[in-house]
């Protein structure tokens, strides 16, 4: 064999054993922003020995069933309420990795175009889960349009208004779905990935946003047996770096905030 053939042979079986060694992870994510995040993030990860994987998901159960069933390695798609709620529901026992970013939650209407404007009887939207439907009933009583027994519950429905003043008519449906009836309803708190999905622009569109100091931080989700892994700590490390903070803040303009 000639030096010219030997190289290219060498070169071939170092490709081989580089992409052999490579070591898989692969997350579930719900497109915006996560899912942009983590492919945000993959050349960086290759470079370090990890091939990430991004499966993408438009709901909020099956992510977290995936990687309760070892089907996926990790998810990213929640807040820390929204998983201790599905921990304590489903019996499941996943666990923060770390914290991202916040996505302050927001209300849209295609009707009016202030709070001020909703009639007595208005229809409202929220989402149906506990946690996320609270964080909507807590938005609205900071907006002054209702009072919840106990002001502080982050789990709070309907059922727990104390004071509803102008009568509004709430309706609890799945998260995903609210973008897609907006035109249907007075007014709809949506989660900002899903209104970023719509080509809805929080920063500009909602009526009435949670401010930086929102508690609803997005995780990096594992299990217990996986969480500590190094090619787990190296997406951790990744996404928490300058250049995804730069982007985070150049790419949504406010409707994503950096938590780190």
């Amino acid at each position: 064999m000639n030096l010219k053939k030997t190289l290219v042979a060498l070169a071939a079986v170092a490709t081989f054993s580089t992409a052999a060694s490579a070591e898989q992870l692969s997350v579930a994510a719900t497109p915006v922003p996560h899912a942009e995040l983590l492919e945000f993030v993959k050349p960086a990860l290759a470079e370090q020995g990890v091939e990430l994987d991004v499966k993408v998901f438009t709901d909020y159960v099956q992510p977290n069933i995936q990687v309760d069933q070892k089907r996926m390695d990790a998810n990213f798609f929640q807040h820390q309420p929204y998983l201790d709620e599905f921990n304590d529901g489903r019996g499941t026992n996943l666990v923060t990795v770390t914290g991202v970013h916040v996505e302050p939650f927001g209300a849209y209407s295609s009707k009016i175009e202030s709070l001020d404007e909703l009639k007595e009887g208005a229809v409202v939207a929220i989402p149906n889960d506990p946690t996320n439907g609270g964080r909507a009933l807590l938005l609205l009583q900071k907006a002054g349009l209702i009072t919840l027994k106990d002001e502080s519950k982050i789990t709070a429905t309907p059922r727990d208004i104390a004071d509803n003043p102008k009568d509004l008519d709430f309706k609890e449906l799945e998260a995903a779905t609210l973008p897609r009836i907006l035109n249907q309803v007075d007014l709809a708190l949506i989660n900002t990935n899903y209104a970023l999905e719509a080509g809805l622009n929080p920063s500009e569109d909602a009526l009435v946003i949670e401010g930086s100091e929102s508690p609803y931080v997005n995780i990096l989700v594992a299990r217990p047996d996986n969480k500590d892994s190094e090619a787990m700590q190296k997406l951790a490390n990744a996404l928490k770096s300058d250049a995804v903070k730069d982007f985070i803040k150049e790419k949504y303009e406010g409707a994503v905030v950096p938590a780190f």
